[in-house]
């Protein structure tokens, strides 16, 4: 089993920069796919970033986040991470984190979520 605890949302004006941290307990993420989606009010929940396991190369980005954010992890923490810059009204929703043992189409575990809020 793996717990995901999301922590560092917040309310920002747009232009600003955030940094998402997703602290995990119970295994190492060193094998696992790590990612992040969010879920913005009435809308389904869409991917934002991904990274494969450590050792792989794989670095996802959805198109509307392409270039602002960046998905990093530490595995010495145990911790992902998602920088967040530019921040647009559009990036407003709850944030999750997800991982899985055989990438995140169908993730294995989820944090509960934090809320990002863009707004003048």
């Amino acid at each position: 089993q793996v717990q995901l605890v999301e922590s560092g949302g917040g309310l920002v004006r747009p232009g600003d920069s955030l940094t998402l941290s997703c602290a995990a307990s119970g295994r190492p993420i060193r094998p696992l796919a790590m990612g992040w989606f969010r879920q913005a009010t009435g809308k389904e929940r869409e991917f934002v970033a991904a990274m494969s396991r450590t050792g792989s190369r794989g670095l996802y980005y959805a198109d509307s986040v392409k270039g602002r954010f960046t998905i990093s992890r530490d595995d010495a923490k145990n911790t992902v991470y998602l920088q967040m810059n530019s921040l647009k009204p559009d990036d407003t929703a709850i944030y999750y984190c997800a991982a899985g043992v055989s990438g995140l189409k169908n993730a294995d575990y989820w944090g509960q979520g934090a809320q990002v809020t863009v707004s003048s």
